[in-house]
Order: structure tokens, then C-alpha cells, then sequence
């Protein structure tokens, strides 16, 4: 048996290794901690960066909005020909020239895919039929994995800004120094729908016998040397109507984007902040035991 002289001091040794232990298991608490604090600082930086994105592309929308509604005034006059002309592509062997509408920025949820994915599908449907000429970075690199031999040109910069006339002359400036004869152009964008979504859409441009061989076409009294000039100014309309659609499109699932993107980083926040505060009480409850089970221990020896 043992005296009573020696059970506090077994006691005390025996209760010695529980508080030792606890130390590594509260250090590691700590540094959870302010891990957890790091991961909310940042989340909250980056909830302020895109609810900043979402105004701008707030603001920049109605802008862009109404230079696709003033360009749709272009395009619809050159379809309004075309269609009471009855112009219709000339069948043969020669290819489609395709003029892929995009640009340089992302953020913008899924549009450039999705015209990517449109340009493949159209590839496995009529193989080594389209010559492809792409408006964007963003398009260009996704297809240069797939398609990089028919790429005929690109070009990049259009876009930073509303796209104007003289951006879409530039570019069917570019396209008639071609060498290569086409049967008809046509221009894939992304349509305008509402303000949550677009579809990618084709316009159609036709070629100079294309145009003078229309049922209807001598109804317009057009001279023949000038039909060259009446199809390039046609094809520059529909262009810089695709341009400024593909615009309005691009701000607006960009504005969506970044609303989808402050919602996420707001969820996010309330479930770190939750854990934050769970992690914490845990600490002071195990600070608060450490310090009872010390004080325990000194008054029985």
C-alpha cells in the first residue's frame, strides 16, 4: 500500500503527460487559424475586384447596346437586297471563306468556346470546305489546335473598345487581298438575345457572280463595274453589324460572369467565416480545459 505521503505526487505525475500533449494539438489550431484568416482576406479582396468588374461592365453595356442596335441598320439593308434579289451562293468546288468574330478578353463565361465549338462542328459536318479567317485571340488559340492550316489570317485589338465601321473596313480590306476565290463568305458571331443570352449565328455574304447572276438583281439598275464596290461595302456592313453584336454579347456574359462570381465569393466568405468562428471557440475551449486541468492537478498535490 502506499502512504499517503506519495499519492498526490503520482498523481500529479500521472496527469503531467495530458497537458504536454495538448500543446502541439493547440499550436497546430493556431496556425488553422490564421490560414483560415488568410483564405477570407483574400476571398474578400477578390469579391471586391469582381463586383468592380461587374459595375464597369454595367456601365459599359448600355453603350454597347446601342451601337448594335444602330448597326443592325447596316446589316439589315444589305440582307434586304440580297433577299430581293434572291442571291444565292454559285454551287461548285470552291471553298467557304468563314470569318470567326471574337476578341482578346476573357471573363466572359463560355462565348468564345461556344463559337469554337460551332466553327468544329460545321469542320466535321463539310470537311476541307471553309478557309477561316479569325477576328480575336481568344477564338484563334482555341482553334488553332484543331484547325491551324485553314486559318488564312488573324487579327487582334478589335474589341478593347465598341467596334466602328472603319475597324470592319479595315478588315474586308484585308480579305480581298486574298488569293483565293471563294463561293461565299460568311460571318459567325454571337446574336444578341437579352441580357442573359446569345446563340452563335451566321451571316451571309455573297460574291460577285453570286450577285450579278441574281434573278432579280437587274430590277436595281446597278452598273456592272460598280457591283464589286456594291459587295465589298455590303460585306463591310454585315461585318461591322456582326462586330458590334458579338460586342454587346461579350459585356453582357461578362457582367454575368462577375455577378456569378461575387455570389460564389459571398457563399464562400459565410462558410469560412462560419469555420473561423467554430475553429476559434474550439481554442478558447481547449485553452480554457488546459488551464482548469492545471489548476486541478496544483491543488491536489
Amino acid at each position: 500500500m502506499l502512504s499517503r505521503a506519495a499519492r498526490p505526487a503520482i498523481r500529479a505525475a500521472a496527469s503531467a503527460p495530458r497537458v504536454v500533449a495538448g500543446v502541439p494539438s493547440t499550436a497546430a489550431t493556431y496556425a488553422t487559424l490564421r490560414e483560415i484568416e488568410d483564405r477570407l482576406k483574400s476571398i474578400r479582396n477578390i469579391e471586391k475586384i469582381t463586383n468592380t468588374m461587374k459595375i464597369v461592365a454595367s456601365t459599359k453595356l448600355n453603350r454597347a447596346q446601342r451601337a448594335m442596335d444602330d448597326s443592325r441598320k447596316y446589316g439589315s439593308t444589305s440582307n434586304e437586297v440580297y433577299s430581293s434579289a434572291e442571291t444565292a451562293a454559285i454551287p461548285g468546288d470552291k471553298k467557304t471563306l468563314l470569318i470567326v468574330c471574337s476578341s482578346d478578353k476573357g471573363l466572359c463565361g463560355g462565348i468564345h468556346s461556344g463559337i469554337s465549338r460551332t466553327v468544329r462542328r460545321m469542320f466535321a459536318e463539310n470537311p476541307n470546305s471553309y478557309d477561316l479567317v479569325i477576328i480575336g485571340e481568344k477564338c484563334k488559340s482555341q482553334l488553332s489546335r484543331t484547325n491551324a492550316k485553314d486559318i488564312q489570317f488573324s487579327i487582334a485589338g478589335i474589341g478593347k473598345d465598341i467596334p466602328t465601321f472603319a475597324d470592319a473596313q479595315a478588315i474586308v480590306d484585308q480579305i480581298l487581298l486574298l488569293p483565293n476565290e471563294y463561293s461565299e463568305v460568311k460571318i459567325l458571331y454571337n446574336k444578341f438575345i437579352n441580357a442573359t443570352s446569345y446563340e452563335p449565328t451566321s451571316i451571309e455574304a455573297f460574291s460577285v457572280d453570286a450577285i450579278t447572276q441574281s434573278p432579280n438583281f437587274s430590277a436595281f439598275e446597278v452598273e456592272e463595274e460598280l457591283v464589286p464596290h456594291l459587295r465589298e461595302y455590303g460585306l463591310a456592313n454585315s461585318l461591322y453589324w456582326a462586330l458590334a453584336e458579338g460586342h454587346a454579347c461579350e459585356i453582357s456574359a461578362r457582367r454575368n460572369a462577375m455577378d456569378n462570381a461575387s455570389k460564389n465569393a459571398g457563399e464562400m466568405i459565410q462558410k469560412y467565416q462560419i469555420l473561423f468562428n467554430r475553429t476559434r471557440q474550439a481554442v478558447i475551449t481547449g485553452e480554457l480545459v488546459e488551464i482548469i486541468t492545471g489548476a486541478t492537478a496544483s491543488e491536489d498535490m
